[in-house]
């Protein structure tokens, strides 16, 4: 119509996103060996203490935009965590051990179910890591923050953990996906949430099912080896000697070797697809992970805390964020500065991951 006005559309304000890092490893070592010493003077107790300071310094030479993120954790909340996981996972426990041992086996009827649980426990301890660490994570005075509850991620946990067993393992890119699904599809910044799309740009199945074969033909191997020896032992009635022991040690690190080569291809095309698969706002992530250097990174990290004997384990960790923040990108904008302040998160940190063993940082 004559005179009328197309109507104008005004693009949402937003900033694209720059990740950076001026992460030194080579400075985390004498923070490693304070830590270290102090470990062994506390009976391990300074623990929660030293990974609070390795986080705190990681935190700051990582950058968005050239402003540096910032945590906030404290040791003691991890040391509360501990103590409350003690009391309510590890004493019911060690007295199921013990009224077997000294009240009657029958009590042994209950290690199943107990099992069952332990594994949905670490369903949750993975969960409420991640809650902790988000809640713990400022950038711009604003923390981020995970939603949903530790108990409905430790089930679906489970479920998959079950599903996983009878598939032989084979169901486990698509568990570590929807796992992952479930994680970063409930974190947000501030009030503005982050998404979940499936990129679906990397073949996980095809290098999953060679590290998957890799592995079963290792353990064929390793029965081939064993069961010959056991059976002469339980012919001559002599056991095996120091010779079948070096034997085992042997084919168990020449099996590992295999099994770590076999499986970088996988893990590599994992955070390919967890990175692509992340949104916030209208920005999408990328992280330019290959076989390749994963590979070099992972041998490196374990020979530096194996010859360390652990001492150097927090100069690992700086190396590995070093490497996956200088191979994350982005594309597209988001109105960061619209967030608002998220609540405060957990008053303790994680016990149930220091007890399974199961922080990713």
């Amino acid at each position: 119509m004559d005179g009328a006005t197309s109507p104008v559309t005004t693009p949402a304000a937003g900033e694209t996103l720059t990740f950076g890092q001026t992460i030194e490893p080579k400075s985390f070592i004498g923070l490693s060996l304070k830590n270290g010493l102090l470990n062994i003077v506390t009976l391990t107790l300074y623990r929660f203490w030293g990974k609070t300071e390795v986080r705190r310094r990681v935190w700051s030479h990582v950058t968005l935009n050239g402003e540096p993120f910032e945590y906030t954790g404290r040791g003691k909340e991890l040391f509360m965590g501990f103590l409350l996981a003690t009391l309510f996972v590890g004493v019911p426990y060690l007295a199921l051990i013990l009224a077997i041992q000294f009240v009657s086996p029958l009590f042994t009827l209950l290690l199943i179910p107990v099992y069952i649980v332990m594994i949905m426990l670490i369903g949750m301890a993975i969960f409420m890591t991640y809650r902790y660490q988000a809640s713990r994570t400022i950038w711009r005075g604003v923390r981020f923050h995970l939603s949903g509850k530790a108990t409905n991620y430790g089930l679906v946990y489970l479920g998959y953990g079950l599903v996983n067993a009878v598939s032989l393992g084979w169901f486990s890119p698509a568990m570590t996906m929807r796992l992952s699904e479930r994680i970063w599809s409930q974190m947000a910044y501030g009030d503005q949430p982050l998404s979940w799309k499936r990129a679906e740009q990397n073949n996980l199945y095809g290098p999953f099912a060679i590290a998957w074969v890799v592995g079963f033909a290792g353990y064929i191997a390793l029965l081939a080896l064993m069961i010959p020896m056991a059976v002469k032992a339980g012919r001559t009635g002599v056991e095996p000697g120091a010779a079948f022991v070096l034997k085992i040690y042997g084919y168990a690190l020449v099996y590992t070797l295999m099994v770590v080569l076999a499986s970088v291809p996988y893990h590599a095309a994992v955070l390919r697809e967890i990175g692509a698969s992340i949104r916030i706002g209208e920005a999408r992530l990328r992280l330019d992970v290959k076989g390749g250097e994963l590979l070099g990174l992972t041998i490196s990290n374990i020979l530096i805390v194996l010859l360390s004997l652990g001492f150097l384990q927090p100069v690992a960790m700086a190396r590995t964020v070093k490497f996956l923040i200088s191979r994350l990108s982005a594309e597209g904008t988001v109105a960061l500065a619209e967030a608002h302040q998220a609540p405060r998160g957990p008053k303790t940190g994680e016990g149930l991951a220091d007890a399974f063993d199961v922080s990713p940082f």
